[in-house]
């Protein structure tokens, strides 16, 4: 087991944003946050850990802890890539805001106005869980923008509907879309692949594939050098492995997903990219800038604060199922009293603010038990990455609350 504390640099890059950031110093708070790493490690929480804590101004704490590939014992290093899964979320949210302020979109625009197949909407209304089948009606509501950011489209995840996991058994050439939806758009909040077709907007209004758009106007400007939904030859020894918790141990997992060394169609906007702390890091910061990172700008003031704020009404963040055990624990922390902006989950007032971010933090999360937070009120973020199934697994989540404590205690301003 290994764990550093090294001084964040950057590459050369053409634009004045990616500086590099100053680096974070040795300091009672690096050792403190250094410990929890490597304390979930030798309780078995997890077999590595990256962790990462910025401010406005560049990076606090930066730290790794156990192996990326147990079976070599190859350690995990600060510069470790990840699969990030639906961290990938959050990017393609603010490619849609971008598009926003060009005039391009509206978030009022109905989704059928860029795509077939979103015209005629069916809700399920009866369903049978032992042959699958089920009775709809029309959707009372037209589905728009602001329900694919909000997850309120009514569009669901396989892993986390059983209904869903039991229509994909009987038709697995559908994608969750496709599918009549759980519930009318608006009515409810549910975790599901409305950002994958918030993500075929995107490449339909702006001509470009999701990989070419990212790396111009989004990766590019800041400087995230490792960020792509492919990892090039010489970086693929850096990729850490993908484990399962079974039983008590972390296994290997078995039929892992080849990693393409060149971006290859078709791009989800929901998941698929590989990223590091470090390069993920930037883009928290840019967010804690609003939408500033340097000199460049990627999204006006306004538009971040449009993306914290409550865009969901009085509908809550809700606990969501189990639908395929293997992949997911009910998930989020926040559920029943946190609401949801443009792409975020924000955090509500209550007793665990006081101890972890702030209310009006900005969050989300991938199914690998990838993590962040944006949190403006006390001018903090962190980023926490591991790469093992099944999501909020008791280890991860043990493991993010007594990282983000610390670094609190550490280093908020009291």
């Amino acid at each position: 087991m290994l764990f550093s504390l090294l001084l964040m640099g950057s590459a050369a890059l053409a634009t004045s944003a990616a500086r590099p950031d100053p680096p974070a110093q040795p300091s009672r708070p690096a050792a403190a946050l250094s410990q929890v790493l490597v304390q979930a490690v030798d309780r078995q929480d997890t077999p590595g850990v990256v962790g990462l804590i910025v401010d406005r101004n560049g990076v606090l704490f930066e730290g790794a802890a156990g192996e990326r590939d147990t079976a070599r014992h190859v350690p995990l290093s600060v510069d470790t890539i990840f699969n990030i899964a639906s961290m990938t979320k959050p990017v393609t949210s603010v490619a849609v805001m971008m598009l926003l302020e060009q005039g391009k979109l509206s978030l009022e625009d109905p989704v059928s106005k860029y795509l077939t197949g979103f015209d005629h909407l069916q809700v399920i209304t009866k369903f049978n869980e032992s042959d699958g089948t089920y009775e709809t009606r029309p959707a009372r509501r037209v589905m728009t923008l602001r329900h694919l950011l909000t997850h309120t489209s009514g569009i669901g995840y396989a892993f986390s509907s059983p209904v869903l996991a039991r229509l994909q058994q009987r038709d697995n050439d559908k994608q969750e879309w496709e599918f009549p939806l759980l519930h009318d758009p608006g009515e409810k909040w549910t975790y599901g692949a409305s950002t994958r077709v918030l993500g075929l907007i995107v490449e339909k209004i702006s001509g470009e594939t999701l990989e070419a758009y990212d790396q111009e106007h989004i990766f590019g400007p800041l400087g995230m050098v490792d960020s792509s939904y492919a990892v090039p030859a010489n970086k693929q020894s850096r990729v850490a492995r993908t484990y399962e918790h079974i039983d008590g141990e972390f296994k290997e997992q078995q039929s892992p997903r080849s990693i393409p060394e060149t971006p290859t169609p078709p791009f989800g906007g929901d998941g698929g990219l590989y990223s590091t702390a470090r390069d993920y890091g930037r883009f928290v910061r840019m967010l804690l800038n609003g939408g500033r990172l340097g000199d460049v700008r990627i999204l006006s003031e306004r538009s971040v604060h449009l993306m914290a704020e409550n865009q969901i009404g009085p509908v809550f963040v809700s606990l969501q199922p189990v639908g395929i055990a293997e992949l997911t624990k009910p998930f989020p922390l926040g559920a029943g009293r946190d609401k949801f902006g443009l792409g975020f989950q924000v955090t509500a007032e209550s007793a665990d603010t006081a101890k972890y971010r702030r209310a009006g933090s900005l969050s989300w999360a991938g199914l690998f038990n990838t993590e962040f937070w944006v949190d403006p009120r006390s001018g903090l973020g962190g980023v926490l990455l591991m790469q093992y199934l099944p999501f909020y697994d008791h280890g991860a989540i043990r493991t993010l609350r007594d990282f983000e404590a610390t670094a609190y205690e550490e280093l908020a301003p009291h």
